[in-house]
């Protein structure tokens, strides 16, 4: 017989990780009246990766001004912003205060955590060592909220690492960019004692691309090594609210389910197909005229900006950004190629296309790995079904009769082998009956903090034992768990190249709205707030606002059934 939703609050909660994710989840949990809540990190302050000691000058964020922020808290205007744009401070203050104003005393810092496992007969046990005194600690919870994010355990090739490169006899510095913010000075003091000093950046996302703006505004000689860029949208002027903070960019994009009218003529008619797909297509087109990139530059060396995943918001055009620095000569571009080892006596790197380059230090801008695996081991892993497997089902057992999705490109050759099973991206499928095991921060959108708030308040649901719309039984879990993952594979047919499961196990990218939707329709709670009317509902502006009073909702949904 489940517990009462009293005893419940009365029960103990283990969030592991203190960035977005993991906050918010606390502050709603505390909210709606449970007494014993704790936030666990091994960083030494709040924001994960906005956390202090990660963030480096110069680095923006994707988002502007009133995107980004949480209900319970409106962020201030920035200081120092161009266009509106939220820089790396911005989100670290923001973190910070929120943490201050409605956490003291909630997070312990300085935690590692060695192993999460369940406890004989219930609950959790959280194996961890102070990183101050190297004390090792079992702590035990009646729950467990997983909110590592995935952009915390880097993603290194064996033939790049710092070990093969010192056996290469490379003399230089081998790091990932994570780490640049604890680089940075070391790099400038050396290129100001060596004018022929140099840095070669491997990748082309974004974290690649901030590297080289960063080092090569200061003067420093950079050279970014990539096979393909992010992709980008951009323009002469910044997006307006009704464009850019409403539901018309993410209603032009097609998610698993479609829910109005409009939506379906877009995704599943001949003349919506067009109209959608000419949409994308002008949208990349002017972006590269926004920026001034020639039709011959390298920097078109990128992803699709419709069926990719690679997509950065580059706003209007600044001297100091990535694209203007390399269109000046500021950074050297070498594409399409990658890096595949040290040369020459560990002097040079080797590139796929036989080409060497001297590098005096190399920024392995190589993605992230599962923040999972380390804390959970193989067991755990298998019996909660956290990892990612090959498909239990032909992907011709779910279909999608979508005009915008038709004339695909070709998909990753190991594509049948990425399947997540947790459902909504929160609850792993074989565990989805026992509402003692959550996760927030695995669902990846182009507006995370509202999404995170919204699962917040699912989860809180989820363990009070609240009558939600959920599977009933594991088998029921896993069944939906497989039709996203054949949606993701149709979506985003590359995504393997990069995407792990505790970043990506539900991927809507634009369609944040209608991940929102459904969580909320979830929770029998009213969905599409402040729509407007047939009209005006897609350039309706999306405020946190809307979603200020869902544990007051919660509660009279509650009250009404008891």
């Amino acid at each position: 017989m489940a517990a009462s939703p009293d005893l419940v609050r009365k029960q103990s909660i283990g969030i592991i990780g203190a960035g977005p994710a993991g906050l918010i989840t606390a502050h709603v949990l505390l909210q709606d009246g449970f007494e014993d809540v704790q936030l666990l990190t091994r960083d030494k302050s709040p924001g994960g990766v906005w956390a202090r000691q990660r963030i480096y000058p110069g680095v923006r964020l994707n988002n502007v001004h009133g995107e980004l922020y949480f209900s319970a808290l409106p962020m201030p205007q920035p200081l120092n912003s161009v266009g509106h744009r939220l820089s790396g401070e911005d989100m670290c203050v923001y973190m910070e205060t929120f943490a201050h104003t409605f956490l003291l005393g909630k997070i312990r810092f300085g935690t590692e955590i060695l192993d999460i496992r369940r406890a004989n007969g219930s609950g959790w046990e959280v194996e961890v060592q102070d990183l101050r005194t190297n004390a090792k600690q079992i702590l035990t919870y009646t729950r467990i909220v997983l909110c590592t994010g995935g952009c915390s355990e880097p993603s290194i090739p064996e033939s790049l690492s710092a070990e093969t490169a010192k056996k290469a006899g490379f003399g230089g510095s081998v790091i990932h960019s994570s780490e640049i913010a604890d680089h940075v000075d070391q790099i400038l003091q050396e290129y100001n004692a060596n004018p022929d000093y140099s840095v070669v950046v491997v990748g082309g996302g974004k974290s690649a691309q901030d590297a080289s703006a960063l080092l090569a505004c200061r003067g420093v000689k950079v050279t970014i090594v990539f096979e393909k860029l992010d992709t980008f949208v951009a323009g002469h002027a910044p997006l307006p609210d009704f464009l850019r903070k409403s539901r018309f960019l993410p209603m032009m994009s097609p998610h698993i389910n479609l829910r109005t009218g409009l939506e379906q003529f877009l995704h599943t008619t001949w003349l919506g197909g067009k109209i959608t797909r000419g949409f994308w297509d002008f949208l990349t087109w002017s972006s590269y005229k926004a920026l001034d990139i020639p039709e011959d530059s390298l920097l078109r060396n990128s992803y699709s900006l419709f069926w990719g995943t690679h997509t950065n918001d580059e706003g209007v055009k600044r001297k100091d950004s990535f694209y203007s620095l390399a269109l000046d000569g500021k950074i050297e571009l070498v594409a399409p190629t990658k890096v595949v080892g040290y040369t020459d006596g560990g002097q040079s790197l080797l590139l796929r296309n036989g080409t060497k380059l001297r590098a005096n230090t190399v920024i392995l801008a190589t993605g992230y790995s599962s923040s999972w695996a380390p804390i959970f081991s193989a067991e755990t892993i298998e019996e909660l079904g956290l990892g990612r497997h090959p498909p239990l089902t032909a992907d011709e057992e779910h279909v999608w009769a979508y005009t915008s999705l038709r004339d695909p490109p070709t998909g990753h050759p190991r594509s049948r082998e990425w399947a997540s099973s947790i459902y909504r991206g929160i609850v792993p499928a074989k565990n989805i009956t026992r509402r003692d095991f959550a996760i927030n921060g695995a669902v990846f959108t182009t507006n995370n903090t509202f999404i995170y708030e919204v699962t917040a308040h699912w989860i809180s649901s989820y363990f009070l034992g609240d009558k939600m719309h959920l599977p009933t039984s594991p088998e029921e879990a896993l069944r939906l768990t497989e039709r996203n993952a054949a949606w993701m594979r149709r979506r985003f047919p590359g995504m393997l190249l990069w995407a792990n499961e505790s970043f990506s196990s539900v991927f809507p990218l634009w369609s944040w709205p209608q991940v929102m939707d459904e969580l909320l329709d979830d929770m029998g709670l009213p969905s599409m707030r402040g729509c407007g009317n047939w009209l005006t509902w897609p350039f309706k502006v999306i405020s946190p606002a809307e979603i200020k009073d869902l544990s007051e909702e919660r509660r009279a949904r509650r009250e009404e059934r008891h």
